[in-house]
């Protein structure tokens, strides 16, 4: 994995969900995270989204503009406000409650 790339979906608009994992590595942890991230943007978020991955092994400083404390950590930049989620994102009610996704991709 590199220090920084993207999953696109996209161009940039106003209604596409910015979203940046910081993982370690390709650790298992890690790359679980990216797998069950872009499962569920493709069920919840479809072609509405960009995935920014940073590994942090390779880009440590990269950390300190989010403040990430521990790996894997998604944070959502838009639409605004910022959320952040810590963990593999395994928990699919956790992740889409934590970053207000509802059905349609809609925030609340």
């Amino acid at each position: 994995m590199s220090g920084r790339s993207a999953t696109k979906r996209q161009p940039a608009r106003e209604d596409t969900w910015n979203l940046r994992l910081y993982i370690a590595g390709g650790t298992p942890r890690s790359i679980a995270a990216l797998n069950n991230l872009q499962r569920i943007c493709d069920q919840f978020l479809p072609g509405k989204y960009k995935i920014e991955v940073i590994d942090l092994l390779k880009s440590p400083k990269l950390a300190a503009g989010d403040q990430i404390l521990a790996v894997p950590t998604l944070v959502r930049r838009l639409p605004t406000p910022l959320k952040k989620i810590i963990g593999d994102l395994s928990d699919a009610e956790r992740v889409l409650v934590g970053l207000d996704i509802q059905p349609g991709g809609l925030v609340s």
